[in-house]
């Protein structure tokens, strides 16, 4: 595992959207599987900015990204369709039809899941994933609990992730309960992971998580056995 810290937010969203790039440049028809938060908007900002500058094409990339509500459509303003539209895909030229987030109004849930879980192994995999952390130590929306789930699953949100996701809402009564989420075995199985974390909130639950014993109960932690990781935390 390498672990980066750097002294501020603008200089991790520039070395994690180095580790992107070079991903994309490297391997320009490459599973790209992304994450939504506040943490990556200034990845994908440089990425932006990078692709305008004429030093990045993603025509050929695939996205597939960790999670989406249940309950709201694509066009909804907090879905996380819209905010991968807003943030990245609207403003370079990822081809659309190559853009995947779980339905999160799907009619058959079991169904959409195994067919997430059967579209990411028909791509052959994810070539790197980026990941944030929760607070208690989720990535997507695995929560803490008793086993960590394997395959792409509808979950109850806990509490703490729903007040911590209000801030995006009006209210916390309007944050959805229910979230799907790819599970461990397509996070693990990426050739490589970038996990970004920024603030001094997050340096308690990155030690307990890499430092720590892997446990369920912080599901960030079975990152551990990955092969190839890269962490980067900023202070500030």
């Amino acid at each position: 595992m390498k672990f980066i810290t750097t002294a501020t937010y603008e200089k991790l969203s520039r070395q994690a959207a180095n580790i992107i790039s070079a991903q994309v440049i490297l391997k320009p028809d490459c599973v790209l599987g992304l994450a939504t938060g506040s943490s990556p908007v200034g990845i994908y900002r440089q990425l932006i900015d990078w692709y305008r500058k004429g030093d990045i094409d993603f025509s050929r990339v695939t996205s597939v990204n960790l999670d989406e509500y249940v309950g709201l459509k694509g066009d909804h303003p907090q879905s996380y369709r819209y905010f991968m539209q807003q943030n990245l895909f609207d403003h370079v030229n990822i081809d659309p039809k190559n853009t995947y987030v779980p339905d999160g109004c799907a009619a058959d849930f079991a169904l959409e899941c195994a067919a997430y879980d059967a579209r990411i192994a028909g791509m052959g995999g994810i070539d790197l994933q980026l990941l944030g952390i929760g607070l208690d130590g989720h990535i997507g929306f695995n929560e803490p609990g008793d086993c960590f789930v394997k395959n792409t699953h509808v979950v109850e949100l806990h509490e703490s992730t729903i007040q911590a996701n209000s801030r995006f809402f009006d209210s916390p009564d309007e944050v959805p309960r229910r979230a799907v989420t790819m599970g461990m075995i397509s996070i693990m199985q990426a050739k490589k992971i970038l996990l970004v974390a920024n603030g001094p909130a997050k340096k308690e639950i990155l030690t307990r998580a890499f430092e720590g014993p892997i446990t369920p109960q912080i599901p960030a932690s079975i990152l551990q056995l990955h092969p190839d990781i890269t962490v980067i935390y900023s202070e500030v």
